[in-house]
């Protein structure tokens, strides 16, 4: 592994642990139930495939995904 695929590895860790955690307060749910929820989502796909660069948004944007993604607005879900 490279060094740009370790940054966009721990880039992509980073950003899930704190997706994480702002879905754990947001839901008053743990973060280890948080993490799980979101790691069943088209959007956490997206975002492991380091090729779609949606590692390189910030954690707010790729919410407003997720959010998207949870209200079934496709059509959002792909402009953002």
């Amino acid at each position: 592994m490279n060094i740009a695929e370790q940054k966009a590895e721990f880039m992509i860790n980073l950003l899930t642990a704190k997706i994480a955690e702002v879905l754990a307060v947001q839901n008053g749910k743990t973060v280890t139930d948080s993490l799980r929820d979101f790691l069943a989502t088209k959007t956490s796909s997206l975002l492991f495939r380091p090729q779609s660069y949606l590692y390189l948004e910030s954690p707010e944007y790729i919410l407003d995904m997720l959010d998207a993604e949870y209200t079934g607005d496709i059509d959002r879900w792909l402009e953002v």
